[in-house]
């Protein structure tokens, strides 16, 4: 009696199978270290503005008077909170590292700025709106769910092949972060 072999279906159509898509210096590992090193080097800038007074920024004396006119008490503390997380969310974003708590980090303060500072002004940035806020926001709990790569730090790790649970993660330590923020 013969036998006939086999064949695996999905072995024969032209569709690329998912270890193809991301092998190692494939396009989608390159744009995800795209977005990561612009977005995250930006955040750490803007955080460095406010901490420490680089790159034109106004320095944690004047955050803090900012943070205490906007109702957290002690300002100055709260300045050093927000301005840390957008500083290490951010280098955790570029490089890769701890990209769940990194995530977290952007997300939590984008939903106090919005809470305290842009959503009474709407959708527009132009109207100093809720624009550039959801787009940190959201940017950062994508690269959360889809991982950060292989061109990074996290890929030893299996909180670095994202998904659910690390979007999960980012989302829920983010809101429960700032809603204890808004309600000390």
């Amino acid at each position: 009696m013969v036998t006939k072999p086999i064949l695996n279906r999905r072995a024969h159509t032209a569709e690329p199978t998912a270890r193809a898509a991301y092998a190692p210096g494939a396009a989608a590992d390159c744009g995800l270290l795209l977005i990561r090193l612009t977005f995250g080097l930006l955040m750490a800038g803007h955080g460095s503005q406010k901490l420490f007074g680089l790159f034109g920024g106004a320095g944690l004396t004047a955050t803090g008077r900012d943070f205490a006119s906007l109702g957290y008490r002690p300002g100055k503390l709260f300045a050093v909170i927000g301005s840390a997380s957008e500083l290490l969310g951010g280098l955790g974003l570029a490089v890769g590292l701890l990209t769940p708590l990194a995530a977290a980090a952007l997300i939590g303060v984008m939903i106090n700025a919005m809470v305290t500072v842009t959503g009474a002004h709407g959708l527009w940035e132009t109207d100093h709106g809720v624009e550039y806020s959801v787009c940190i926001a959201v940017v950062a709990l994508a690269v959360a769910a889809i991982g950060p790569g292989r061109l990074a730090l996290d890929r030893f790790f299996p909180w670095g092949r994202g998904g659910w649970t690390s979007a999960a993660f980012a989302l829920g330590l983010g809101g429960l972060a700032s809603i204890l923020t808004l309600v000390l």
